[in-house]
């Protein structure tokens, strides 16, 4: 399993992101341009000292990252899972797989049309009508929590 990030915007989700993942030992992708400094520095802010603890790999672009999971896995790199508001799949009944790479958007405008016609699979959050989206950290809790009970992926002491 990874988490790929698409663009982050705020570097707060991002740092509170990268300490989710560090503590289940899930890769983080973080695919550019960022709103923000990705510098270690900066990304050392953000994620305090969880840094060390996880696997960030950086992508140019959208191209690069998926000409990148191509290339490094086999036979198959998985399916690539996007969490959106304009999914009609609820997380809770989506199969998770192990091998499976969860892909948030931008905190302030998703992904672009080009990116949910290369997806493999779109899965939402039910929320109460009306209102607009979760946290992306927030929602990144929520599926990856969901994706690691099914797939008994979580760390075991």
């Amino acid at each position: 399993m990874r988490l790929a990030l698409y663009q982050p915007d705020i570097a707060q989700n991002t740092g509170t992101i990268l300490r989710l993942c560090a503590c289940f030992g899930i890769p983080v992708d973080v695919i550019g341009p960022a709103g923000f400094d990705m510098s270690d520095r900066a990304l050392k802010r953000a994620a305090l000292d969880y840094l060390p603890h996880v696997e960030i790999a950086r992508h140019v672009g959208f191209d690069s990252f998926m000409a990148e999971r191509s290339a490094v896995s086999s036979p198959s790199p998985g399916r690539l899972v996007l969490l959106t508001t304009k999914a009609s799949t609820s997380h809770y009944d989506f199969r998770f797989a192990p091998d499976d790479t969860l892909m948030l958007g931008r905190e302030s405008a998703g992904v672009p049309d080009s990116v949910h016609d290369r997806v493999d699979a779109r899965i939402t959050i039910p929320m109460r009508p009306g209102l607009r989206s979760l946290n992306v950290a927030v929602a990144a809790a929520i599926v990856l929590g969901e994706a690691l009970r099914q797939t008994n992926g979580y760390p075991h002491a």
